[in-house]
């Protein structure tokens, strides 16, 4: 089996105190709550290091952790651990029946963390994740692992993780602070309901603790490498929003 590191340096104390505060909240919603959705409101939010940074907290305390990356439309993940290369194999590749399981599946640098990458961009990401194979994944997961973290495009931009919610325990919502409009998140919100998941709670990312006494750093998810990877994908959101308030007044 193949492996990644993910664990070069030590989470930032904060961040640390932060993810072991959502871990234990989490803990505390039941052992029925394995299989746990990611989500955000938006692109550029923080949502995919939150959920690997929630695996590596889970994994640090001793429960066995696997990570299932099905953002397969723009995957930071991907980019980030593959290195560019989105041709390895990953769960694009599982779903479409191209791989199996034991090839797609990576070990990490971290004891009791497994990751399963996005893969390969495919043409119909959203109809992938609804074939029986990702509820098999699903199944297959929660019986080997003591939680499945399962990171998701943004809700408001793309079907995807109202697709892969029924299949899920909970869902954690991970909103920027001061970059999401009220009516926007509670669309997000309306929508993943909707589905019949449990929405177990949200993360407020990117507060900045100059103004305000939280646990997450401004600097720490800076918004420049998130737009990166986002932006050519999705679409600038935030200056089309800008432009459209301006437009009201």
């Amino acid at each position: 089996m193949q492996q990644i590191v993910i664990n070069k340096r030590d989470m930032p104390y904060d961040v640390n105190e932060a993810m072991k505060l959502l871990r234990t909240n989490l803990q505390f919603c039941g052992k029925d709550k394995k299989v746990i959705l990611i989500t955000s409101t938006l692109a550029d939010e923080g949502k995919s290091t939150v959920a690997l940074n929630l695996c590596r907290s889970l994994a640090q305390l001793g429960s066995r952790v696997i990570l299932v990356d099905a953002d397969m439309r723009k995957s930071v993940l991907a980019d980030r651990y593959n290195r560019g290369d989105r041709n390895q194999p990953g769960l694009s590749h599982l779903l479409s029946a191209r791989s199996g399981l034991e090839e797609v599946l990576l070990e990490t640098d971290m004891e009791n963390l497994h990751i399963i990458l996005a893969g390969r961009v495919p043409p119909n990401p959203a109809e992938l994740l609804s074939n029986s194979r990702m509820q098999k994944l699903l199944e297959i997961c929660r019986e080997e692992y003591d939680y499945v973290i399962v990171d998701t495009p943004p809700i408001n931009l793309v079907v995807d993780a109202a697709i892969v919610a029924p299949l899920c325990d909970g869902i954690v919502m991970v909103v920027s602070s001061g970059n999401v409009p009220y009516r926007m998140a509670q669309s997000a919100l309306d929508q993943l309901q909707a589905t019949g998941c449990p929405v177990l709670g949200a993360v407020l990312n990117m507060v900045d603790q100059k103004n305000d006494k939280y646990y997450y750093r401004k600097g720490y998810y800076r918004k420049g490498y998130y737009q990166k990877y986002y932006g050519s994908y999705y679409g600038d959101y935030r200056k089309r929003l800008e432009k459209s308030k301006r437009s009201k007044k």
